[in-house]
């Protein structure tokens, strides 16, 4: 899957924003331009549930819902069903809840008529070597933590992970070509890092194996959003 995509199918633009209007007004600048755009937690909050559909009205097909569901298994998979009802492309769900919760997720999404992707985070990009070990108290590496939670997730049916930039390759030589991989913490050349801390640029991200690529503020927050994904784009391509 990773070798067919395009380098301008591969960007996922998150549009962490707290208004349809201007999330609407993003679209419709990059529309063409990108592969998809991640709708999170703020924006479904601040704008409901008919954001996705005048997402698709504004010229952008591909929405990923970045719901984290993380719940009981019996819940997870009601919540992820739903989703699917809104015509998302891909939808997501946090891998601690564990396989059991996994299963029902995938079960859920995989059993609709037009099954979304079914993506499970990993370790949050913002969590760093010490927050895993000492907040957490998870023992061991970030990469081994992720390595396992991957393989949690292929186990228990799922199409692919979000993990950051530095687990892309030992993922894809464990797990194959055709397990997803979708990475945030990606950052071009002098874009500051914010509160990401596992990071990496767009072309290395790719480089590594990495399926799709979530960008938020380096497209969001330029001056000319269709010019810096048109930008971005290119360095994927000069990269690969």
């Amino acid at each position: 899957m990773s070798t067919s995509l395009s380098a301008r199918d591969r960007i996922l633009i998150a549009l962490d924003v707290d208004s349809a209007d201007a999330a609407v007004a993003l679209a419709r600048k990059v529309a063409g331009t990108v592969g998809g755009l991640k709708v999170g937690l703020e924006l479904i909050n601040a704008a409901g549930f008919d954001i996705i559909s005048r997402l698709q009205d504004a010229g952008v097909d591909k929405i990923f819902y970045d719901a984290k569901f993380h719940d009981i298994p019996n819940t997870v998979h009601g919540a992820v069903a739903a989703a699917v009802k809104r015509n998302v492309w891909m939808v997501n769900v946090h891998a601690q809840g564990g396989s059991a919760m996994l299963r029902a997720a995938a079960d859920a999404a995989h059993s609709a008529n037009n099954p979304p992707l079914l993506i499970g985070v990993t370790v949050l990009t913002s969590l760093s070597q010490e927050a895993l070990n000492a907040d957490l108290r998870v023992a061991g590496t970030v990469n081994d933590h992720v390595l396992h939670l991957a393989g949690l997730c292929h186990a228990s049916g799922l199409d692919g992970v979000v993990c950051s930039p530095h687990e892309v390759a030992a993922i894809r030589a464990t797990l194959g070509n055709d397990f997803v991989t979708v990475v945030p913490g990606v950052r071009p050349k002098g874009v500051a890092a914010h509160d990401q801390a596992r990071i990496a640029t767009p072309e290395a991200a790719v480089a590594s194996g990495a399926t799709y690529l979530v960008i938020g503020r380096a497209i969001t927050g330029a001056d000319d959003p269709r010019e810096a994904a048109i930008r971005i784009a290119a360095d994927i391509e000069q990269g690969v």
